[in-house]
């Protein structure tokens, strides 16, 4: 192996981290939008079912869902809150 070899692979390697980097950073935040979603659903979900004995449900539409799916359970807990004092 030559020098231009060692060089060529070396820059393909630094390539595919920094492509790497740029790539994963996005699907990091994705995921965990997309973990905060099912948790904050289902969380109202569960609170709609225990809370309907007693008629207190919370509505799942786009809003809520992007709310809950931004903040996760605190976003739930808000909207909680919300209903409450409203």
């Amino acid at each position: 192996m030559d020098i231009y070899n060692i060089l060529t692979i070396a820059g393909c390697a630094v390539a595919i981290l920094i492509i790497g980097k740029i790539f994963l950073f996005p699907i990091k935040k994705i995921l965990k939008l997309l973990i905060n979603t099912v948790l904050g659903g289902l969380l109202i979900f569960i609170i709609n079912l225990i809370g309907g004995i007693w008629g207190f449900t919370i509505g799942l539409n786009i809003i809520t869902s992007i709310f809950v799916g931004i903040l996760g359970i605190p976003g739930a807990i808000i909207l909680i809150i919300l209903k409450i004092l409203l």
